[in-house]
């Protein structure tokens, strides 16, 4: 009877599993499948081995599509942590005493709950070279003579692709932020402030410090959502990163090579890569941000064992006495 009592919460996780499986694992299992063959998503699949794989060292058009990507989320994400962190710092400030935070949360976060395709077409109305409001403003005050082409320029569409991730994202980064250091007691900001310490000293000593594993923690998802960066670009473009390809990030790349091009296997196995490129960034980000505390963990995990052996001598002695 108490094997059987044991046994019944297997029965309780196992839908769990059964959607991981189903949902996560599968898919991942399939994808890895069809990187190893030919499939244009109809008829059979012809198994080629690794061809896939070594096609991808070969392709031209991979590298610009990584590059284009880095270069879209460098500058999102550098402006999204800029801008929650001024936000924090003025928010956080016992001398400005902003009222109204939660008012302020649900405007910086709003941008976040419009679906991308409202998104992308606000903006490309907005943007537009001839007729958008953003020129039209601009030529109002008299700041420029002719159009600015902002999505028919190479650079400019990048910068303002980011521009548009930023404003989407960096209130669910405030957000995060304002969280953590409302954590700490506002004795604290009192104290550094009556001792003389400034804006600055307070942002450097206590701030950051309290939000740095939420910062962490936005850089590594930050990073993740930067390099599977699809909806915006695609929205705004024809489909295949126009202008000049400058908007053809690596997830519109897979796109087209799977469901333009027919190209599945081709597709799966730049699935799989940038998959281990994201868990490779991943690892090596984590690291590096968290060096300190893996430091302290090896030298506890010496210290621990160097005690076990010094026990273990100490009885091995007792015993031979």
């Amino acid at each position: 009877m108490n094997k059987l009592k044991d046994k019944i919460g297997y029965v309780f996780i196992s839908p769990f599993f059964l959607v991981f499986f189903l949902f996560n694992a599968y898919p991942i299992l399939f994808t890895v499948y069809l990187s190893m063959t030919r499939y244009k998503g109809y008829g059979a699949k012809t198994f080629i081995g690794a061809d896939n794989f070594k096609l991808i060292f070969k392709d031209p058009n991979l590298v610009d599509a990584f590059m284009n990507t880095i270069k879209i989320w460098g500058v999102n994400i550098f402006f999204q942590i800029f801008l929650a962190l001024l936000l924090v710092l003025v928010f956080s400030d016992i001398k400005y005493k902003v009222k109204g935070l939660g008012f302020f949360r649900v405007v910086f976060y709003l941008p976040n709950l419009i679906a991308a395709a409202s998104i992308a077409l606000i903006f490309v109305k907005l943007l537009d070279k001839d007729y958008g409001v953003v020129n039209q403003l601009l030529f109002s005050i008299g700041w420029i003579d002719k159009p600015i082409g902002w999505l028919t320029n190479p650079i400019l569409a990048q910068m303002s692709v980011s521009g548009i991730q930023t404003w989407m994202w960096f209130g669910n980064s405030f957000i995060l932020f304002m969280a953590s250091v409302q954590a700490v007691s506002k004795e604290t900001f009192e104290a550094a402030s009556i001792d003389g310490a400034g804006r600055l000293q307070i942002l450097k000593n206590i701030t950051i410090p309290s939000i740095k594993p939420i910062l962490m923690y936005v850089m590594v998802t930050g990073l993740i959502g930067g390099l599977q960066l699809f909806d915006i670009p695609f929205l705004i473009t024809d489909g295949k990163g126009f202008p000049e390809g400058s908007l053809n990030t690596m997830i519109v790349y897979i796109y087209n090579m799977a469901f333009v091009y027919k190209n599945y296997g081709y597709a799966s196995a730049l699935s799989f890569v940038l998959f281990l490129v994201i868990m490779t960034f991943t690892v090596i980000f984590t690291l590096l941000t968290n060096r300190t505390e893996i430091k302290e963990f090896l030298h506890k995990r010496k210290v621990s064992k160097e005690r076990k052996k010094e026990i273990a001598n100490v009885k091995g002695s007792a015993k031979d006495e």
